[in-house]
């Protein structure tokens, strides 16, 4: 089905032989996703192309990927040699933890690369320790936190905003004091505990489309339904362009993590099926437009 032109805004590198990645370098560990040892070696631009190879993949974000975190701006320089050569990435999210005093310089670091465009700091918390990225809850709402967020506000820097649904009202409270930036929420809303919790996640994802500064990037769903068919997932792109509707969502592959689970090709042709009512312009919207716009590519 490689038809219409399609932007890709949720993708990884990452280089094992000239990189530290501590979640891939030091060896597998529990995660949210299970076991990746099979996507524990080098992912380079021709590797993720050649996966894209079926779609008319024209533009891609890379998001952070858990790169060195004694040299965050690093994974940034590498990136923007890398789309200096081969025209991807298009658009680059870094890293950096907000409650870092001098976080202010580390920005600054990263905007001299020109493809960068925002920071992602992933915010989940989770009782079981293989889904927790944080070492306690409710992080954003810590004065450290905060005063590190205004540093992105005033760079006219997005925000990529990964969590579980609980902690959606959380970041509602976060878009509504900072409507000036533009928040996009990763991977669906990450929803990570079986069906259900699938009632929760959807009263969570209504209250987050409230603040209008936040889109939403429909991807990451094999991590939540491992054996995945275009309609075991289809109730989850439904409910999110429900409530987001078509001018705030975005279609994304987030590869090579979801390899573990999925081909390319699988991934984008579920979406178009399910789509296929839609009007050629949302569809535009949804594949296209909506990532351009956000990431200002």
């Amino acid at each position: 089905m490689k038809d219409f032109p399609i932007i890709d805004p949720h993708f990884h590198l990452w280089d094992l032989e000239n990189g530290y990645y501590p979640w891939l370098s030091d060896g597998v560990k529990p995660s949210a996703f299970g076991d990746y040892t099979a996507i524990n070696k080098t992912y380079l631009i021709d590797d993720f192309l050649a996966d894209a190879k079926g779609q008319n993949l024209v533009k891609a974000v890379h998001l952070d990927v858990g790169y060195d975190p004694a040299d965050p701006a690093g994974e940034t320089r590498w990136l923007q040699g890398i789309a200096d050569r081969h025209g991807f990435p298009h658009g680059i999210v870094g890293y950096a933890d907000l409650r870092k005093p001098d976080v202010g310089r580390l920005l600054d670091a990263h905007m001299q690369h020109a493809n960068f465009r925002g920071i992602r700091q992933s915010m989940n918390f989770h009782k079981d320790p293989a889904k927790t990225y944080l070492t306690e809850p409710e992080v954003s709402r810590t004065p450290e936190w905060r005063r590190g967020f205004r540093e992105l506000a005033q760079r006219g820097l997005s925000f990529d905003l990964q969590l579980y649904y609980w902690q959606m009202q959380e970041f509602v409270e976060l878009a509504q004091e900072f409507p000036d930036v533009q928040i996009i929420l990763n991977h669906t809303g990450m929803q990570v505990d079986g069906s259900d919790h699938f009632e929760g996640w959807r009263s969570g994802m209504k209250a987050l489309s409230q603040a209008p500064n936040v889109a939403c990037k429909i991807s990451g769903l094999g991590m939540g339904d491992w054996t995945w068919t275009t309609e075991s997932i289809r109730p989850y792109v439904e409910e999110a362009i429900n409530a987001f509707g078509a001018d705030r969502c975005m279609f994304a592959s987030n590869f090579p993590v979801d390899k573990l689970f999925s081909t390319y090709d699988a991934i984008w042709n579920a979406f178009k099926a399910i789509t296929a009512s839609f009007s050629s312009d949302e569809r535009h919207k949804l594949f296209y437009e909506n990532a351009e716009r956000f990431y200002r590519l």
